[in-house]
């Protein structure tokens, strides 16, 4: 069983930064895509942000291209969302997930619980 587990979130006012953690169970974490999907109220959750096993290659939505930054850690099985520039339109919850690439998001089985970011103007 894998489980994932989101940190980092919070409140933050607009222009301000959180770096968002995920922490992974399971031997199998490098060999997977990982990524960040987020849900804001009365929408669907969407992709954000996503990192090949190796950490080569990097995809983003492009509401977040030049903002966002996802990075890993398998040593640490750990995989970060680093946002910049926050804007009041990225409140959601944040998940972090586990799967394939499959453009243009990721195919997972695997998602953590969620974590709330919420952007004052």
């Amino acid at each position: 069983q894998v489980q994932l587990v989101e940190s980092g979130g919070g409140l933050v006012q607009a222009g301000g930064s959180l770096r968002l953690s995920c922490t992974a169970s399971g031997r199998t974490f490098s060999t997977y895509t990982m990524g960040w999907f987020r849900q804001a109220p009365g929408k669907e959750r969407e992709f954000v942000a996503a990192i090949s096993w190796s950490g080569g290659n990097t995809y983003y939505a492009d509401s977040v291209k030049g903002r966002f930054t996802i990075s890993r850690d398998n040593a640490n099985v750990a995989v970060y969302l680093q946002m910049n520039s926050l804007k009041p339109e990225d409140t959601a919850i944040y998940y972090c997930a586990r799967g394939r690439w499959k453009y243009p998001t990721i195919e997972s089985d695997y998602w953590g619980q969620g974590t709330q970011v919420t952007v004052s103007s």
